[in-house]
């Protein structure tokens, strides 16, 4: 009888245990939600978690309007002809990125509206405010890394 409560209380104990490690998995994960601003100042991205994978959107631009026309910037370097007249805020540019652990999410991609690239990449947040995101062709290695800041939102 004892060593039945034992083995039952050991089990129920090892249960708690993984349900907490999980919820602490979450939360570390959910690190990336938020808004962030690339190195050159000139957006702001906001990250959202959708089901179980992490898409970024752009949300603010320092200059929303083309400076010649007046109307909204768009997305005007798009290979895709039929894209080039979608407005810039609001634009998805990070798609597909899952949590691997140790503070990492990969397997997605970023696209840049400068040049009209998306390329594979991956996110390392190096503190609870900061993040290098690298984005690459092939491998790791031949890519560039930028760091992005945490807009502070105002209450």
């Amino acid at each position: 009888m004892k060593k039945t409560f034992a083995l039952l209380l050991a089990l129920t104990f090892a249960l708690f245990a993984q349900t907490d490690s999980i919820h602490s998995q979450d939360a570390e994960a959910d690190l990336l939600v938020g808004v962030w601003e690339p190195s050159h100042g000139r957006a702001r991205v906001k990250i959202d978690k959708i089901a179980d994978k992490y898409y970024g959107k752009i949300v603010w631009l320092k200059e929303p309007n083309d400076p010649e026309k007046g109307t909204p910037k768009v997305d005007k370097n798009n290979p895709d002809e039929s894209m080039r007249e979608v407005a810039l805020k609001g634009y998805r540019i990070l798609k597909d990125f899952t949590y691997k652990g140790k503070r990492e999410w990969a397997d997605g991609t970023i696209y840049d509206p400068e040049n009209g690239n998306t390329y594979s990449c991956v996110i390392k947040a190096t503190d609870d405010n900061t993040l290098d995101i690298r984005g690459y062709i092939g491998v790791k290695t031949f890519g560039r890394t930028d760091v992005w800041k945490r807009v502070a939102v105002k209450k």
